[in-house]
């Protein structure tokens, strides 16, 4: 990053304005903070959920609305965000974005329930919501055409893309601190008390470093606000408990909660078409490359996530990682993703973006191919076999030559997807829309992001349950012929209080790897499906991206 910093800042040091310099490096080192931040936000407390669950007594279902409540308010917001930053300014609404995001990391760092924990959840994502889209228009505004914005782009695809990487690295050492705020294990606190300092401090150097941008004339939309966030709710939730097999898609509240959202994403259409300010201006998808690239990040970003996700789980439960060291497994991915990002930051100026973003999504869907070839043996007497000699029932599973090699080359492919959509996203928007147009890009990295998850977790549950149903009954004869003792130990190893739900622990672990592997097929599919729409209608010229012009002045070149 410090090298992009210095490109940028030797290619354009300072520029005036109103009397003051303003010093583009340090301007794209707070942004891209300020995002990491945000980024990384979605899965830093991922590791620390046993230990909030233990100590704030949260059921299994609660906990994961500590996740799935901030990329909801995040994703669902983001439109509203955007929209705030054009009418009021984009440098206000971010420093009130990341300030409101710090205040709510200090409620949740400092929660005793889980009613404010989650209310905090919230409270971040909606402040997440005003910073990220702010923060993607203000390097529009800030960094002239051409080389030097390409560079400061790149570099904030790369924080974008390795900060759910960062989370999970962050979040295993913080919550291996013992800091006893109110408990003896408290360092699950550090995962949201460390916004605090960062977010306020970025809110303070905001206006040194970054130029507001102009307000401009027109109301906000509450209508089309209320109804596009809710739909959007509606839907991921729905989404969300479909993948619950508690629940199912044949449970009433998910197809009501699915109907309901689809209903009101319709009146939000609607809406849109009849106010005279709207919250979404469909004139941004009559360019058909924005509209590609819009459709583009909706789609590879959730592929990403089941990447991250499934694989996550596959080398704790499977491989027997610790929260740590699983997280250093995807230390390359961060590595990776900002070599790629460097890489391709010059390329953009040479190469069309149709061809770099199409070859890095035929890179990422060769790591997801991968990926779904991980195997390791999983009928009962396999279980069985591994608690008999101690062993992690994926002990054979190579991470050097399994797991490495895909995890890098998912980094190179996303890091030449990023970039390029990127600027094909928010180039030619008018000045007026720079904010919605940049809410629109993270509001389908992120519902993309929460709908994929939530489908291949369906995909991955259904597989699991139905591997759960076949070697379930062997496990059980086998542990019911164990020593007392030795059940007892593996009882408190997984952190179960019965033998039954020690043959449901041991189950899952067995079948887990069927399901995962199942998700990353689809997760594949997807990808082949974002790497079609880029290959097939984005067409621009990387010489167009190089200039300035309004859209309807643009200058076709070849």
């Amino acid at each position: 990053m410090s090298e992009l910093t210095e490109t940028v800042g030797a290619a354009e040091p300072e520029v005036t304005t109103s009397g003051r310099k303003q010093h583009l490096g340090w301007a794209l080192v707070l942004i891209c903070i300020a995002q990491l931040m945000v980024v990384l936000d979605a899965t830093i407390a991922n590791i620390a959920l046993p230990y909030i669950g233990r100590d704030l007594n949260m059921s299994g279902t609660n906990l994961t609305w500590i996740v799935t409540g901030y990329s909801l308010a995040f994703g669902g917001l983001l439109l509203l965000g955007g929209r705030l930053g054009d009418l009021y300014g984009r440098r206000r609404i971010f420093m009130t974005g990341l300030t409101v995001f710090a205040t709510a990391s200090l409620l949740g760092g400092l929660a005793q329930n889980e009613a404010l924990l989650l209310g905090a959840r919230g409270l971040q994502g909606a402040g997440a919501a005003m910073a990220s889209p702010a923060a993607l228009a203000l390097i529009t505004t800030t960094f002239p055409a051409g080389p030097s914005r390409n560079r400061a782009f790149a570099v904030y695809a790369a924080m974008s893309g390795a900060g759910a990487a960062v989370g999970l690295i962050l979040g295993g050492w913080l919550t291996g601190l013992n800091i006893s705020l109110f408990n003896p294990q408290d360092g699950w606190r550090l995962t949201f008390l460390i916004n605090v300092p960062i977010g306020l401090i970025a809110a303070f150097l905001a206006p040194r470093f970054l130029r507001e941008s102009e307000s401009h004339s027109g109301q906000l939309d509450v209508p089309g606000a209320i109804a596009g966030t809710s739909g959007l709710l509606a839907i991921v939730y729905g989404l969300t408990r479909a993948g619950n097999p508690a629940y199912g898609w044949s449970d009433a509240w998910t197809m009501t909660s699915l109907v309901t959202g689809l209903v009101l994403l319709l009146l939000f259409m609607l809406v849109e078409t009849r106010v005279a300010h709207p919250l979404l201006p469909f004139r941004l998808f009559r360019n058909r490359t924005r509209a590609a690239s819009f459709a583009a990040m909706m789609l590879l970003p959730a592929a990403m996530f089941a990447m991250f996700f499934f694989l996550s789980l596959f080398i704790q439960n499977v491989m027997g990682y610790s929260p740590l060291k699983a997280g250093f497994a995807f230390l390359p991915f961060s590595i990776f993703i900002i070599i790629s990002a460097t890489i391709v930051s010059n390329l953009a100026n040479k190469i069309d973006p149709r061809y770099i973003a199409g070859v890095g999504t035929l890179m990422a869907a060769a790591a997801l191919y991968g990926f779904s070839r991980l195997s390791v043996p999983s009928s009962g007497g396999d279980v069985l076999h591994a608690i008999s000699t101690g062993q992690p029932l994926g002990s054979d599973v190579n991470y050097w030559t399994q797991i490495l090699p895909f995890v890098s080359l998912m980094a190179l492919g996303m890091g030449g997807v990023f970039v390029p959509l990127t600027l094909t996203a928010v180039h030619h928007v008018r000045a007026e829309d720079s904010g919605i147009g940049s809410g629109v890009l993270n509001t389908m990295q992120q519902v993309g992001g929460a709908l994929g998850l939530a489908l291949l977790s369906t995909v991955g549950s259904h597989f699991t349950n139905e591997h759960i149903t076949k070697i379930a009954p062997t496990i059980a004869h086998g542990v019911s012929a164990l020593p007392q003792n030795v059940t007892t130990a593996l009882m408190d190893k997984l952190d179960v209080a019965t033998p039954e739900a020690l043959v449901g622990a041991l189950a899952y672990i067995g079948s887990f790897p069927t399901g995962a592997t199942h998700a990353f097929v689809v997760g594949l599919f997807l990808m082949l499906a974002g790497s079609a729409v880029v290959w097939l209608f984005v067409d621009v010229k990387h010489e167009e991206l190089a200039t300035d012009a309004p859209e309807q002045q643009q200058v076709h070149v070849g």
